[in-house]
């Protein structure tokens, strides 16, 4: 057994490796924006990000629009890579989105893209002359509207996870369509978009140049992050305004965040010996027949409950949150069901009490901080800040009956739950959006479960009490919902 001092050595190492690689990490992140402008601007009540060269004169512009429940910074792999190529772009928070509080409605997106135009015009490195459009998913549908409708004013549009819109082989300009090879759906109206643009078509002078790229090996969401859809979208803009392949920057942002989020883990893991209670007596475990058995029975309520609720009323407007509410609920369903398989709770004391939001604040800053400026709008505008305790709330039985059943447990175990409940809610979930339809959206989320989980549950073998686990996960969990999903109207 290694000494006190041995083991204190050890842990003084860890906090300076971890300090080292979070102060790397934020290096890295920094150094992706040299050479660039970066404005933060506001137009019609609506948050905007430009993004350009420095010193750059009449620079072709894209504007490039998030899908569904995402946000300006979930697009920023593409403006990096086409700033460092020489474009100025345009990214915004459509409305209901991000930290945009006015109300997504019918005509909404356009009016934004209308106002995220008229911004974008308004920047001097900005040549108005040549325009381009990119967007994914729901935003796909808004860049191909605006270049059917404005077919001479935008000589290019880059249709991410294409969803619809009236093409034509001579509208919109030069229509690029991009699918991941992981998401079917897409990658078939993207196939029968094609045929209604036309087909494959090299004819970029005239503006009727046409193709589909599969990406390979991604899907509705891990396409965002992929080199090779930003090169592609890249190739076809300089081939729409003649320009040479210039520029080799690959965005590498998510990476330098994974090492962030692993840095402030093993920050944890140094200081979690100085965080156990020693004064605790043995603690009596909860057996795994109980505790297996909640987690496998506990889903089947949810999906009743919900799929009860769902003929009541409209769930995917619940708890002011498109989508974001019925997950709350399903958590909560599931929670209460699983706590009472267990059985008798132990009481919380001040101490674990703390202790949940010491690690609730950890969490937020380890996954939080830095994602602000990589990918998620992770600071709560007031009108999702007040959703924020209620869907905790609402997340807790499922987090302490988690904490309860993976306490004191060994590495093997843990990874079982982890396992455990990553297939329980992917399965979960799933049977939920078969019964719900209007829940669909759920389905995109399916992958972020298993991570969220494993991320979770390296904080409890860390922490290992139920109690602060339990807290700190549902104020961690509600953070992400109220951050994530767009409200309603």
């Amino acid at each position: 057994m290694p000494s006190p001092n041995t083991m204190n050595r050890r842990r003084w190492f860890l906090l300076l490796v971890s300090f080292v690689l979070i102060v790397l990490s934020w290096w890295g992140i920094a150094a992706a924006r040299n050479g660039l402008v970066v404005r933060s601007l506001e137009r019609d009540g609506m948050p905007l990000l430009y993004i350009a060269p420095q010193e750059a004169q009449k620079a072709p512009a894209v504007l490039v629009a998030h899908g569904y429940a995402g946000s300006k910074q979930l697009m920023l792999g593409y403006a990096h890579v086409l700033a460092h190529s020489g474009y100025a772009v345009m990214l915004w928070d459509f409305g209901g989105h991000a930290a945009n509080p006015a109300p997504l409605e019918n005509g909404s997106l356009q009016r934004d893209l209308d106002s995220a135009t008229a911004a974008l015009l308004e920047q001097p490195e900005v040549d108005p002359a040549r325009l381009a459009l990119l967007g994914h998913s729901m935003g796909s549908g808004a860049v191909m509207t605006a270049g059917i409708t404005n077919v001479n004013r935008f000589a290019a549009t880059i249709a991410v996870s294409p969803t619809g819109a009236n093409v034509t082989p001579a509208a919109p300009r030069n229509l690029q369509l991009q699918a991941g090879s992981g998401e079917g759906r897409f990658v078939e109206n993207a196939q029968r978009m094609l045929r209604d643009a036309g087909g494959e078509n090299g004819n970029f002078a005239q503006g009727r140049a046409r193709s589909l790229q599969i990406i390979p090996n991604v899907e509705h969401i891990t396409i965002l992050f992929s080199n090779a859809s930003h090169q592609a979208a890249k190739t076809w803009l300089n081939a729409t305004f003649n320009l040479p392949n210039t520029g080799n920057y690959i965005d590498r942002r998510m990476i330098w965040y994974a090492l962030h989020l692993g840095a402030w883990l093993l920050l944890l893991s140094a200081i979690s010996p100085r965080l156990a209670d020693r004064t605790v007596a043995a603690r009596a475990k909860v057996r795994p027949l109980k505790s297996w058995g909640g987690l496998l029975l506990a889903p089947v309520a949810a999906i009743g409950v919900l799929t009860l609720a769902s003929r009541a009323g409209n769930l995917e407007n619940l708890g002011g949150l498109l989508v974001g509410g019925a997950v709350a609920l399903w958590f909560l369903v599931a929670g209460i069901v699983w706590l009472a398989l267990l059985g008798r709770l132990p009481r919380p004391t001040l101490r674990s009490t703390l202790l949940g939001v010491a690690l609730f604040a950890l969490l937020w800053v380890a996954f939080g901080a830095m994602a602000q400026v990589v990918w998620l709008q992770w600071w709560l505008i007031p009108a999702r800040l007040k959703l924020w305790p209620i869907l905790s709330l609402a997340c807790f039985p499922w987090f302490l009956a988690a904490g309860l059943s993976q306490q004191d447990t060994r590495v093997g175990n843990r990874i079982l739950w982890w396992l455990g409940q990553s297939v329980v809610l992917v399965g979960g979930f799933f049977l939920t959006v078969y019964l719900v339809p209007q829940l669909g959206f759920m389905f995109l989320l399916l992958p972020v479960f298993p991570v969220i989980i494993a991320i979770l549950s390296l904080a409890a073998a860390q922490v290992n009490e139920a109690w602060s686990y339990g807290i700190g996960s549902a104020l961690f969990f509600g953070w992400i919902l109220a951050a994530g999903f767009p409200l309603a109207g």
